[in-house]
């Protein structure tokens, strides 16, 4: 293009992301992600997977498989640095051309069966803490207040991404607030006698003991995701093989700490037994405390939280669909735009109306399902991924190599398949039917487009 001082033709450059984002913006980026109202809801189940105080010994097996399991997120960053997370894994290390395809669209699919389960959790979270303060509502009545906080915020959504930013700054102000004043007041409140009230036989680690950390850990690992928050962009961070792993890893370790302290402390005011039964536990937690003007203001900051989170998440999510079908891996309709607003507004509605559906069911059944579908294809499918990669991909440079290989994937991949063997045996088969429904609409999809595995061979 003619240059309008020389008067030259000069080429015209690729655009580029900048990479502005150090260490302290991803591990904000990481937290941000995992922060949020996911103690406030889980405690009661995770207590009460193991029936007492000790199921809080999940919050660091939990630790320790996000851990291993980011060393595997790490490496695969820093080798494939942009923009797209684990579908850009996936599609590279296991071939862009053919099984790579696969993987990817597997990832997709799994995507629109477990985000909008994990959108449902947080509409499910604003009508609990509702509940505290319209007292007398009916479940029927609960429900639609769930499916009313999704379809508010996909209206909320249906407009230009320029309006968006500033919002998502206030809500996670309000994050941060509810979460320092629940750990604060919990630790000048704190009765140890009540915290360590362990049931008889607790700790006799038998056959019931396994089965129960592992249901406790599937709720635990539910309020952990978002540690590989960074890592969907790569190419925005500064020196990704250093900056990457030591956010993932601060990340982590840092809200094991809030987590287990925001656990703690209000097992360390309301007696575990009486927690596990309630919806609204971080209300009942700050009356007890100052009386009912501070559970009606906590309340109304975990509804700010929530509603936080499933802003973000709708935005995010919707997206993914959206990449994918312009990428040619997914079905073109997610790649429309719409006509005024240009935004994906088929993706947008179809994560949107699936999340308020999935809003009608049990908090412990959205959960437990999310991580069922999500296991198999994106976390295990990744560190089979990277395990391929090394052996059949040496062109592909690794400027990260995660220490003590292969321990880092066996400690992940023994920590996933113990969380999911443990799910129960309905979430089992929705994760399985997961996979063989985005192996079949693969080949429905490819059928159509005459691709892989039915391209023309003429």
């Amino acid at each position: 293009m003619p240059n309008s001082i020389t008067g030259k033709n000069v080429k015209q450059q690729p655009l580029q992301l900048e990479r502005r984002l150090g260490l302290l913006n991803a591990t904000s980026i990481n937290m941000s992600n995992m922060v949020g109202t996911g103690p406030f809801i889980t405690l009661p189940l995770i207590i009460g997977a193991m029936g007492g105080p000790q199921a809080l010994l999940g919050w660091f097996l939990g630790a320790a498989i996000a851990i291993a399991d980011g060393m595997v997120w790490s490496e695969l960053a820093a080798a494939l640095p942009g923009s797209g997370g684990s579908y850009v894994y996936l599609r590279e290390c296991f071939g862009r051309e053919k099984w790579g395809r696969f993987w990817a669209f597997l990832f997709i699919f799994q995507l629109i069966c477990s985000g909008p389960l994990e959108i449902a959790s947080g509409n499910i979270a604003v009508a609990q803490y509702t509940d505290y303060l319209w007292q007398g509502v009916t479940p029927l009545q609960h429900k639609f207040v769930a499916a009313g906080a999704g379809i508010l915020a996909t209206l909320l959504l249906y407009r230009k991404i320029s309006s968006i930013a500033k919002l998502m700054v206030a809500l996670w102000v309000g994050m941060l607030v509810t979460v320092g004043w629940v750990i604060l007041s919990g630790l000048l409140h704190f009765k140890a006698a009540l915290a360590y009230s362990f049931p008889p036989h607790a700790f006799s680690f038998g056959t019931g003991f396994l089965m129960g950390l592992g249901s406790a850990t599937l709720y635990v690992m539910y309020c952990y995701l978002g540690y590989y928050g960074v890592c969907y962009l790569g190419d925005e961070v500064i020196d990704p093989p250093r900056t990457i792993p030591r956010a993932l890893v601060i990340s982590v370790l840092a809200v094991l700490v809030i987590n287990f302290l925001i656990s703690l402390s209000i097992i360390g005011v309301i007696p575990w037994k009486e927690a596990i039964q309630s919806q609204f536990i971080a209300s009942l937690f700050m009356e007890k405390l100052y009386g009912n003007w501070a559970g009606v203001t906590i309340s109304l900051l975990i509804l700010w939280t929530a509603f936080a989170s499933i802003y973000a998440l709708i935005l995010t999510y919707s997206r993914i669909p959206y990449a994918a079908a312009l990428d040619g891996n997914f079905f073109r309709v997610f790649g429309r735009l719409h006509e005024k607003k240009d935004f994906p507004h088929v993706s947008l509605l179809l994560i949107g109306g699936l999340s308020v559906a999935a809003s009608f069911f049990d908090l412990a059944d959205v959960i437990s399902a999310l991580m069922t579908a999500r296991i198999l294809v994106q976390f295990i499918g990744q560190i089979v991924a990277l395990v391929w990669a090394r052996k059949y991909h040496p062109e592909i440079h690794r400027p990260f190599k995660m220490f003590f290989y292969p321990l880092p994937c066996v400690i992940a991949l023994l920590g996933w398949l113990y969380v999911f063997g443990n799910a129960g045996m309905k979430y089992i088969i929705y994760g399985l039917l997961t996979l063989m429904g985005g192996g079949i609409a693969f080949l429905i999809m490819t059928k159509k487009t005459h691709t892989w595995p039915f391209a023309s061979t003429q």
